[in-house]
């Protein structure tokens, strides 16, 4: 038997304890950390912008290129899931109008 299943145990490990630390790291300090007043308003937009930095490309982006056509089923399922957000508030409702909108069009005509 030769040793090859001791790199995958090590990696795992290794990450474990990577993940622990960095997820702990602001419950270690037995007091709070001081933070700038800009920062502390930064962060409120984190959340946002992570959101957007992962929605925006799977939305105007194919294999890596810019949509060329606005024949996609994607562009019209989120102006109408955005749209129904902002009159109605509801998360449920905006996923379900989405996909109402989505499926039929990509299933249906191709898109």
């Amino acid at each position: 038997m030769n040793g090859s299943w001791l790199l995958p145990i090590l990696a795992i490990l290794g990450l474990a304890v990577i993940t622990l630390v960095t997820r702990a790291f602001f419950m270690i300090p037995e007091r709070e950390l001081p933070m700038p007043d800009w920062l502390r308003r930064g962060l409120k937009y984190a959340p946002l912008a992570a959101l957007a930095g992962v929605i925006a490309p799977e939305l105007l982006m194919t294999d890596g290129a810019l949509l060329r056509t606005l024949a996609d089923a994607r562009l019209p399922a989120v102006l109408c899931a955005g749209g129904y957000y902002f009159w109605r508030r509801s998360i449920l409702g905006t996923i379900a109008l989405g996909m109402a909108v989505y499926l039929p069009l990509h299933i249906g005509l191709g898109w």
